[in-house]
């Protein structure tokens, strides 16, 4: 049965994690802000993005954020929806976002990891559907 599933590969669709410009805490900690890009010429329907944090502190211990899950009825083609800030505290883990949608009738998904320390100023480029500097993951 399972051999009668089709895995198309996942197109035209990255994460991308950018500084929040006019956004700061209390303290004073910028905040940054994760979107979900859809570069293809359709959009996509239906979509669940499920994000957690995983690692290892400096001591060894082990550390795991809560999942948190979003939905998303529909992304336009060629456009970004934000799907949530991130805390750049967090930035020495693994940050996934497992991304699933449909295009018609067939269902797509992928994950998308930012490792330990990638989310860096040194890492920025311009990303042209937010006109904004980011870490890009396709």
């Amino acid at each position: 049965m399972k051999d009668d599933i089709t895995f198309d590969p996942v197109e035209g669709v990255s994460v991308a994690i950018v500084p929040d410009e006019p956004v700061a805490t209390d303290e004073g900690k910028q905040i940054w802000q994760v979107y979900l890009l859809n570069h293809n010429a359709f959009p996509l329907r239906n979509v669940i993005v499920s994000s957690n944090g995983y690692g290892t502190r400096e001591d060894g211990e082990t550390v795991r954020t809560s999942t948190l899950r979003h939905v998303i009825m529909e992304v336009e083609p060629q456009t970004a929806v934000p799907i949530e800030p991130i805390d750049p505290d967090l930035f020495h883990l693994n940050n996934q976002y497992w991304v699933s949608y449909y295009h018609g009738p067939q269902i797509f998904d992928k994950k998308y990891i930012f490792v330990p320390d990638s989310i860096v100023p040194a890492n920025l480029i311009h990303i042209s559907l937010l006109d904004r500097a980011g870490v890009l993951h396709s």
